[in-house]
């Protein structure tokens, strides 16, 4: 991070400065995993994949304006 950043959050009230700080704390949870995590999330995600086929449908006209819509086009 450049020091013009972190002067830059300096200013800031300490209130804020603790919300920068509880983000960086979220987005290092998010981002840094270690290599077992995220084969953990990777197997999780192919897990979840097709769980709702042939659950969901939708209408043939799904992409039709409605009628109540077309006065705007």
């Amino acid at each position: 991070m450049s020091s013009a950043t972190i002067n830059k959050i300096k200013l800031l009230p300490v209130s804020k400065q603790q919300e920068v700080a509880d983000f960086v704390e979220f987005l290092v949870g998010k981002y840094l995993t270690t290599d077992r995590d995220s084969s953990s999330v990777e197997k999780q995600r192919i897990q979840m994949m097709g769980r709702y086929k042939g659950k969901i449908q939708m209408s043939d006209d799904f992409n039709e304006t409605p009628d109540d819509f077309q006065k705007y086009l």
